[in-house]
Parts: structure tokens; C-alpha cells; sequence
């Protein structure tokens, strides 16, 4: 996908390491880090830099919703999909006796707003079996007091994908449920194919290589209504100014309402740099480059005294991959030493493959993850 001179202009710091690990933290282009720089000078120019400031905002709206699927107007941008889930529950007005789906292969921010005591409704946990969620375990949890359904579209945990039409037609078929995704470790590193989905929601620092700061938000236009948040604020209200009483308030509908306050600029930037980055490159192609990559990877990792977390089903394999090992912070931290970069947690070894990537990647972690676990 990027030729070795391309790949050295655009990521140098690529230049002697592995690095398999940006379901964690993507590594931004050249692009990205212009971008960046841009908005410093616009930002030296004070109040007159908002005018671009609000420029690239727009510009950012309508290349997320190129990659959502929808309309720049059903855009919102916050600061992290932790605050995007928060302000959803605002905007849920949950009652006692509403049930809300959420899952154990999902990230936190997904799943514990709906944990909190402050939540009326009753959480119930959609559990994985063989690593993946199957749709006919979250048919026994549907019912008609189902007020909320949510999941990633990759899982951080495992890179277990869901079977997105499944999942919709499901809660479709078996409940009132609204159905949220967070597509954080999928947006620009699979083709996307959100129709039907009620509530979309990114950040902004992995795979689309934008930086921290940034909450992407989708929110079609025929749920402006489910999804307009009664928050505090000013950028999500209309007139914020006019009435200096304080006597009353008005959101702004549906996706604009979960920007409350002044927007993360920067991140903003970066983000619409990230964003036509891989956009430019093809989310297509990307997926078509690392996919013999993520198989090769999966099938050194199978002859490894290790045990595969990721279920081993095409359909369910994106980009991330993950073991575990009772060792896995010595490993971690002898491949770190060679210059090989992948995520460890709790027992837990994750690898993220890229655009970036290459096979000499995928085979220099390989041999040397059998090279340290012989010596074990």
C-alpha cells in the first residue's frame, strides 16, 4: 500500500520498529502533524482564528460523515466517546423497569454509564462465548422494556467483530431498542456499512491517526429526537445568549446537541487530516493490504504456546489480534527491547495491524515471540 520511500516520508518513525499497536495509539502521518501546526498559527491570530477554526470544523463534520454514512448535519463532535456515552443516557431519560444491553467484550466507556447507581434502568450484560457475541445469545436478553442496545463494532479486548445486520435486525425484530456503535477500532481500517444504526460514535486517536481530544458522533436524522441531549452548555443551545435571566434553555436537535461546549480544535485538525489521510489511501485498500498480514499473524500465533483469544473465524477478525500468557509482562517487555511495540494488559497481548504494516512486521514479531517463549 505505501512504497518504502512513501512510508518513510509519511511515518519515519516507522523507520526501525514494529510498531503493532494502534488499537491503542495510532501513529500520525506527516499530514496529521501539519495539520497540528496549522491550527497553532491560526490559533496565534486570536478571535480572527476562529473564523478558520470553524472552517476546518466544517470540513471535519463532512468527511465523518462521508465515513459514517451520513449527512454533515448528523454530525456532532465532542471530546472522547466516554462523554458521547454519558451524554446518550442524558438524553435516554431512563426509567425504572428500562433495560439496557451492554457487553463484556466492549470498552469501558461503552458499558458504565449504564453502571452508575445514578442509572434507573437495569444493565444487562450480553456475555461472549468462544470470544465472540453470538446473535442469539442477545435475542435471550431482547425484550419489549429494551431501551438501549450497545456494542462495538470491533472490540478493543479481543478484535472480535460483531455481525452488524444480525445484531440490527435483532433488536429490530425483538425489541423498541435503540442500537448505538462505537466504531473506534474499525473506522478507518475496515469499509463501513452503518445504515440502520441509531447512534454512531469514534475517538479519534487510533486507527483514523488523528490525536486525543475528539469525540465523533453520528446521529441520523430520523432519531434527532431519541438523541437530543438536555445538557448544559452553550454550543448545543440555541441562542445560549439571548435569554440573561437564565430562566430556560433549548438544545440544539439530535447530533448537535452533543457538542456543549467549545470545541477541541486541535483535535479537530488532526482529525480531519487523519481522515483524509486514509480516506485518500482507501479504506478499501487498507483493508486489502493487511488482510493477508492479520491471516499470516494469526496462523504464527496458532503454532505459539500461547492461548488465542480472538475467535478464529474469518468473518469476526478485523485488525486486532490477542493472546494470552501467564508471562506476558516479560514478554512485553523483551519485545519491547527489540524494538517491537504490541499492547499488554492483565495476562493479555494485543496486535493491531495497520496500513502502515508490513509482512517483515508480522514476521520479526513472530520469530521473535517464539524466540523468547522457547526460552521461558
Amino acid at each position: 500500500m505505501l512504497t518504502s520511500e512513501s512510508r518513510q516520508t509519511d511515518f519515519p518513525s516507522l523507520a526501525d520498529r514494529a510498531y503493532l499497536n494502534t488499537a491503542a495509539e495510532g501513529i500520525p502521518p506527516r499530514a496529521v502533524l501539519d495539520a497540528l501546526a496549522r491550527y497553532g498559527e491560526d490559533r496565534l491570530l486570536g478571535m480572527d482564528g476562529r473564523l478558520k477554526h470553524e472552517v476546518v470544523y466544517e470540513q471535519a463534520k463532512s468527511a465523518v460523515a462521508q465515513a459514517y454514512g451520513l449527512s454533515a448535519a448528523e454530525i456532532g463532535i465532542c471530546s472522547c466517546t466516554s462523554e458521547a456515552y454519558n451524554l446518550a443516557a442524558l438524553a435516554l431519560h431512563l426509567e425504572p423497569g428500562d433495560e439496557v444491553i451492554i457487553n463484556d467484550l466492549d470498552f469501558p466507556s461503552g458499558a458504565t454509564a449504564w453502571l452508575q447507581p445514578s442509572c434507573a434502568a437495569e444493565a444487562r450484560v450480553w456475555r461472549a462465548r468462544e470470544g465472540a457475541l453470538r446473535v442469539e445469545d442477545l435475542v435471550q436478553l431482547l425484550s419489549p422494556r429494551t431501551r438501549f442496545v450497545t456494542t462495538s463494532l470491533v472490540s478493543f479486548y479481543n478484535g472480535s467483530a460483531v455481525p452488524l445486520p444480525a445484531v440490527l435486525e435483532a433488536v429490530r425484530a425483538h425489541s423498541p431498542g435503540l442500537l448505538a456503535v462505537d466504531v473506534t477500532q474499525a473506522l478507518g481500517r475496515i469499509p463501513l456499512d452503518l445504515a440502520g444504526v441509531d447512534l454512531i460514535v469514534s475517538s479519534t486517536h487510533k486507527w483514523i491517526l488523528g490525536s486525543h481530544g475528539g469525540g465523533l458522533v453520528g446521529v441520523p436524522r430520523a432519531r434527532t429526537e431519541e438523541w437530543t441531549v438536555p445538557a448544559g452548555g452553550w454550543f448545543n443551545l440555541r441562542e445560549p445568549f439571548r435569554d440573561r435571566e437564565f430562566e430556560a434553555v433549548d438544545s440544539l436537535p439530535g447530533a448537535a446537541s452533543f457538542s456543549v461546549g467549545m470545541p477541541n480544535y486541535g483535535a479537530v485538525y488532526a482529525a480531519l487530516a487523519g481522515l483524509d489521510y486514509v480516506q485518500g489511501v482507501g479504506i478499501a485498500a487498507i483493508d486489502a493490504h493487511c488482510k493477508p498480514l492479520v491471516a499470516a499473524c494469526l496462523e504464527g500465533l496458532k503454532e505459539l504456546p500461547v492461548e488465542l483469544l480472538t475467535p478464529d473465524e474469518p468473518e469476526a477478525i478485523a485488525g486486532i489480534l490477542s493472546i494470552r500468557h501467564p508471562q506476558s509482562d516479560r514478554i512485553l517487555h523483551e519485545l519491547h527491547k527489540r524494538n517491537i511495540h504490541i499492547m499488554g494488559h492483565a495476562g493479555r497481548l494485543r496486535i493491531a495491524i495497520h496500513g502502515y504494516n508490513t509482512m517483515d512486521d508480522v514476521e520479526r514479531l513472530l520469530r521473535q515471540l517464539r524466540g523468547i517463549l522457547d526460552r521461558l
